[in-house]
């Protein structure tokens, strides 16, 4: 799906920060400045979009997950509900320090969340105190709320999605140091040296967000649908045969009788 300028112009992708509060590396992407404030140029954010959903496509289409970081109010209910339309991870509460670098504490605490409800399923629950019901119900709640949404995500992603990568620093300093691709929304007050694949943007306003969101989960849903419809080519052909094979016996009978 081709990205239209206008579009991103309706939305209100162009709007930057205060000139005096840009990063000088985003000035190839700024257009003008108006009014105190700069302009990004729609058109490279249009062919970012696309160079950034084409990577993603193939990320997903080879069956690995992107995790999805927003942690801004504007952001993380257009990104929870996003990325859960199209089955993939998301961090929209407090990033959890050693998310990336320190993964397997960070599916400790996941499997812990297991090992509750299966308390619950069980009968174990009910034997505990009140007072240990509620304790268990607290923390549960609470896991619930900060991991519940990478619990399908067993092993480290393969791309990170950021909107606003001077909020999410810790995120971005995970995933480089396990050199990690970033793809980010990026506006014209942070450094886009950060990022593999910049899409210059706004990303304060959240008809911005959710016009770029679109696009970007639009691209990697079209990824996942190659990759169900390459592992649905195997079977047909492998049933083919067969319903040739019936199909004869069923000529055959009809013949005989």
């Amino acid at each position: 799906m081709a990205v239209e300028v206008k579009e991103l112009l309706e939305a209100g992708v162009h709007f930057g920060h205060l000139t005096r509060k840009w990063d000088p590396n985003m000035a190839p992407y700024v257009y003008m400045e108006r009014n105190g404030i700069h302009i990004i140029n729609l058109y490279k954010t249009a062919a970012k979009i696309e160079e950034a959903g084409e990577a993603l496509s193939k990320i997903a289409a080879s069956g690995r997950k992107i995790l999805f970081v927003a942690t801004k109010k504007q952001a993380k209910d257009i990104v929870a509900e996003k990325a859960a339309d199209i089955n993939m991870p998301y961090i929209t509460e407090r990033w959890p320090g050693g998310m990336l670098t320190n993964f397997i504490t960070i599916r400790k605490a996941v499997k812990k969340m297991a090992t509750i409800d299966r308390m619950k399923k069980d009968g174990t629950f009910n034997s505990l105190s009140k007072k240990e019901r509620l304790q268990v119900d607290r923390q549960r709640a609470k896991l619930e709320k900060n991991l519940g949404s990478i619990s399908d995500m067993t092993r480290l992603p393969a791309a990170l999605f950021v909107v606003d990568i001077k909020r999410e620093h810790i995120a971005i300093a995970e995933a480089q140091k396990l050199n990690i691709p970033i793809f980010a929304m990026v506006d014209t007050n942070s450094d886009p040296r950060q990022v593999d694949y910049v899409i210059p943007a706004n990303d304060d306003a959240s008809k911005s967000i959710d016009k770029v969101l679109s696009h970007v989960t639009a691209a990697i849903a079209g990824g996942l649908a190659e990759r169900k419809a390459e592992k649905d080519a195997p079977k047909a052909e492998k049933d083919a045969p067969k319903a040739k094979k019936t199909a004869k016996k069923e000529v055959v009978k009809d013949e005989e009788e």
